[in-house]
């Protein structure tokens, strides 16, 4: 095939097999997801002690639960005598520790190994060291991130700093009161397509006047193909004529009180690398979690966030959440149609960004970077 120079106006993409390579893939989970801190779970969904839910992260199964005194633990779902998954089921209660299946040893809220059959008969074995092994793990907007490395890079370096660059402050996000909000409706699509597709999709909007009308209707600045993102602190401004963040422009629900004027009938997007988007409009929030599970297959879990008196009065959601499912299923779908062309020969060398996607680029190179592969361009970046 015939190498033609790159224009000036258009910058290369990742190549195909960053898409579809399983070995790609595997150095992705051990460089990025098993190193970063990864948004696991909404908290409110570990109602208290021993109540649990299993996440995959990375190539791990993650144990996530509340210990006796109520705060967040984290371990590898993971029997320390013959490597048994302890817990099977996706979420749960336990009533007094957590036993696993094959052989019962038994360990208490905090990883503590508490019984095991001819225990008593095995004194030098130290029941903390061979307890589960425990994954760091903290509270933030009410959801509970965990990180697998030993040694955790910096939250507020690495999740809060991704805020900071995208809004300009932290404040600007904590007027949205994200973790005294309740989840309205909860949707999980399963998508088959490589996580990078998914991100790279979130970032742009130099599609939307094609497969997005009506999120252009409510946001008429997207047609013109630059996403809200692109500018550090700009939010879409909604139409004259639109009412509310919903399918059809009408009212929405009660508004988040604590939003300013500055961010009052604006839609504001933020990517947090390596696996959330964060959706903020005055009277909800839409909340984004990946788990990459193949290279091929993306699982995506979507919460719309409303204030505890709106969920809890039972009005109809319908409209605020129809509008971003609509988005959701639209983006999936050019995603998944993407997908196919990875492993195309005419894709060897990937495609091309166009001007309003030239921040894309500073995400492959991330990624690049993490996994510590070559480097992504062999032209110079204009």
């Amino acid at each position: 095939m015939t190498l033609i120079e790159t224009p000036a106006s258009l910058i290369p993409t990742l190549p195909g097999r960053d898409y579809t390579d399983a070995g790609f893939f595997a150095a992705e989970q051990e460089h990025i997801f098993e190193k970063m801190w990864f948004c696991a779970a909404r908290a409110s969904e570990l109602t208290g002690p021993g109540s649990f839910r299993t996440v995959t992260v990375g190539r791990e199964s993650v144990l996530l639960t509340r210990n006796r005194g109520g705060e967040p633990r984290a371990y590898f779902n993971v029997c320390r005598h013959r490597g048994a998954r302890l817990c099977t089921e996706e979420s749960g209660q336990a009533q007094r520790s957590f036993q696993c299946p094959y052989h019962a040893w038994t360990y208490d809220f905090d990883g503590k190994l508490i019984a095991a059959p001819n225990l008593t008969k095995m004194p030098d074995i130290d029941r903390v060291q061979y307890g589960l092994a425990p994954i760091a793990v903290r509270e933030w907007l009410g959801y509970v991130w965990v990180c697998l490395a030993s040694d955790p890079p910096s939250f507020e370096s690495t999740v809060l700093q991704e805020v900071v660059e995208r809004l300009g402050d932290l404040g600007a996000l904590e007027r949205y009161g994200v973790e005294d909000l309740r989840v309205g409706r909860r949707i999980s699509y399963d998508v088959g397509a490589n996580w990078k597709l998914i991100v790279e999709n979130f970032m742009e909007c130099y599609h939307c006047a094609t497969i997005h009308p009506e999120l252009t209707e409510v946001l008429p600045e997207f047609a013109d193909g630059y996403a809200a993102q692109y500018f550090v602190g700009h939010g879409a401004q909604f139409g004259e004529d639109i009412q509310g963040f919903t399918i059809d422009g009408s009212p929405g629900v009660e508004a988040i009180p604590t939003v300013d004027d500055g961010q009052d009938r604006r839609y504001f997007a933020v990517t947090v690398k390596p696996q959330v988007f964060i959706n903020l409009v005055p009277d909800h929030v839409i909340f984004h979690r990946m788990y990459p599970l193949a290279p091929d297959r993306t699982v995506v879990e979507c919460d719309w966030l409303f204030l505890p008196g709106v969920v809890e009065s039972g009005v109809d959601l319908t409209a605020s959440v129809q509008l971003f499912d609509r988005v959701n299923q639209q983006d999936f779908d050019a995603c998944e149609r993407c997908q196919p062309s990875m492993s195309s020969r005419l894709y060897r060398d990937g495609g091309v960004l166009v001007p309003s996607e030239h921040h894309i680029a500073k995400f492959h190179d991330w990624v690049h970077q993490q996994v510590g592969g070559d480097a992504v361009r062999s032209t110079p970046r204009p």
